[in-house]
């Protein structure tokens, strides 16, 4: 189809600030250019990053709405722009976006986007992407996880927790995870976690002994979304040879390292990040994922897990509940 302007309804951020700047407008769009289909989505998860986003500390990156936040969605192609043989009127996909994914509509390049696995409801698949192609990407293409490692993920009950918990049983890897609330770390051993670790709120941490108690040694991997705050503690938690994979800073931006017991370990620190990755990076690991973890979602191995579903209506009460640290799993909001 020709560009044309689309009419959309958006969760807008009027200024850095608290709850009070959410607000849901009417927004102007245009439609599919070459290679691109339009979305009408029904589904989108919360991520950390819309909070940091909403309070000023995490713009969007060129090229993404800089007052819409939302880096994934799920619903049905609404429109095919020239050139696109993938997909058709009405298939269900899900995907990541650099922003703009608490919309009504979005617009994406065809090759970014994902077949929703058959038999999940679209709520369920809005909570699949940006926790589960970063943690496939952390775990599987940056630290080369393997059966048989010992998997630290930090923030267990989380979204990237849930799934990271997830992806390390399903080849045969010994998840162990840490959390601020016993009651979590219960929930997530229905997940298969191995060995839980509560690191009180508000403590220092002090999880690399309690590792070693609990498993006899030191984590080959460790999914790190923290930040600065673990990062001399997450050092001494490595085995020989082991790798941490930064993926958020919610415990800051400025961290110091051991560096005598990061030089005897001989490990590797890795941050990413896929908002900002180039298209091809994108398009790549879209085609594995649909290729290897959307079967494994079709089979049950894989699971997203939803702690809530609200109406779009109510994303300061999303907000709010993340802020606060009551969720459990993902929150989706709904159009």
């Amino acid at each position: 189809m020709t560009s044309t302007t689309i009419q959309t309804r958006a969760v807008v951020i009027t200024g850095a600030g608290d709850v009070d700047v959410l607000t849901i407008a009417e927004r102007a769009m245009h439609g599919p250019g070459p290679g691109e289909i339009l979305v009408r989505v029904s589904a989108a998860g919360v991520n950390r990053a819309d909070l940091l986003q909403r309070r000023g500390l995490y713009p969007a990156p060129p090229g993404a709405p800089a007052d819409v936040p939302g880096l994934e969605y799920a619903g049905h192609v609404e429109a095919l722009g020239d050139g696109v043989i993938d997909w058709k009127i009405g298939d269900r996909v899900m995907g990541i976006v650099a922003g703009g994914g608490m919309s009504t509509h979005v617009v994406v390049h065809a090759r970014e986007a994902i077949p929703v696995p058959r038999g999940m409801s679209i709520e369920d698949a809005a909570a699949i992407p940006e926790v589960f192609l970063t943690t496939w990407d952390a775990l599987f293409l940056q630290a080369e996880m393997r059966a048989g490692q010992v998997v630290l993920v930090h923030a267990a009950g989380s979204g990237i927790g849930t799934a990271a918990i997830q992806l390390a049983r399903a080849v045969s890897a010994i998840p162990v995870g840490t959390s601020r609330t016993r009651e979590k770390l219960e929930r997530c051993k229905a997940l298969g976690l191995a060995h839980a670790i509560e690191v009180p709120p508000k403590t220092e941490p002090a999880f690399a002994a309690a590792l070693e108690r609990e498993v006899g040694r030191g984590a080959d991997v460790i999914l790190d979304s923290v930040g600065a705050s673990y990062l001399d503690e997450n050092v001494r938690a490595l085995a020989t040879k082991g790798t941490i994979v930064v993926i958020g800073m919610l415990g800051g931006v400025n961290g110091s390292l051991p560096m005598a017991v990061l030089l005897a370990r001989r490990a590797r620190v890795i941050g990413t990040v896929l908002r900002a990755r180039a298209l091809e990076e994108k398009a790549t690991l879209a085609r594995i994922f649909a290729r290897e973890a959307v079967p494994l979602f079709e089979r049950g191995v894989l699971k997203p897990v939803v702690g809530d579903v609200m109406p779009m209506e109510r994303i300061a009460d999303a907000h709010r509940a993340m802020e606060r640290d009551e969720t459990f799993g993902k929150i989706v909001m709904r159009w």
